[in-house]
């Protein structure tokens, strides 16, 4: 499996690797990728459909750490020269969210795999912003298919 070191911030690149569209795009940033991790980066903007009386809400957060989840797997299929699949939010087992970070800060989100089969995927996730854990999850993704 290739480690990823270089950081993609070409939004229609990444825009090509998860399959939500504008304007439901929660990351834009892939900062690293390796086998059984990945850290995905959004800068919060006042446009964004989750940005609510100038803070990010809870729901966003939570999209955000599934689109983690789905950039990982877009990324693996972009390796393999094969379109990125959709996939579905199975179930949170646990979603604690600490604080709800402002319009213009920076989210880094890094997803643990856990469990990867038969198109099941089980993570956990942490949310970082300006350096502290703002949010932390447990969740499956599950691929249409």
């Amino acid at each position: 499996m290739n480690v990823f070191t270089k950081k993609i911030t070409d939004k229609d690149f990444i825009g090509k690797l998860i399959p939500q569209k504008a304007p439901f795009v929660m990351v834009d940033k892939l900062l690293h990728f390796e086998e059984k991790k990945v850290v995905a980066g959004l800068t919060i903007s006042e446009e964004n459909i989750f940005t609510e009386n100038n803070k990010f809400t809870a729901p966003g957060l939570i999209e955000h750490m599934a689109q983690t989840v789905a950039l990982y797997t877009g990324y693996q299929f972009f390796l393999k020269e094969e379109e990125a699949p959709i996939g579905y939010i199975g179930a949170i087992k646990k979603a604690e969210i600490f604080e709800l970070p402002a319009v213009g800060k920076e989210l880094k989100t890094t997803a643990i795999i856990l469990h990867d089969i038969m198109g099941v995927t089980l993570v956990a996730t942490e949310t970082e912003c300006d350096g502290k854990i703002i949010a932390a999850s447990e969740m499956k993704t599950v691929l249409a298919n």
